[in-house]
C-alpha cells in the first residue's frame, strides 16, 4: 500500500535536489556520503537525541 507521503515524493520527484548531510568525525564534518560501506553502517545505527533547554 502506498501512502500519502510516497505519492507527494514520486509526484514531486523533478523538483527535489539533494542534500547533503554531514556529521563530526574526530573533531571536524565531514559528509556521510564519503564514509566506507562500514561507517555508513555504523552511522545509520546510532541514537539521536534532542537537548532539552534548562532555564
Amino acid at each position: 500500500m502506498k501512502t500519502k507521503t510516497h505519492k507527494v515524493l514520486t509526484e514531486h520527484k523533478n523538483e527535489r535536489s539533494k542534500c547533503l548531510v554531514y556529521t563530526r568525525v574526530m573533531g571536524y564534518h565531514r559528509p556521510v556520503e564519503s564514509f566506507n560501506i562500514g561507517k555508513k553502517g555504523e552511522h545509520q545505527q546510532r541514537k539521536h537525541f534532542e537537548e532539552s533547554i534548562i532555564y
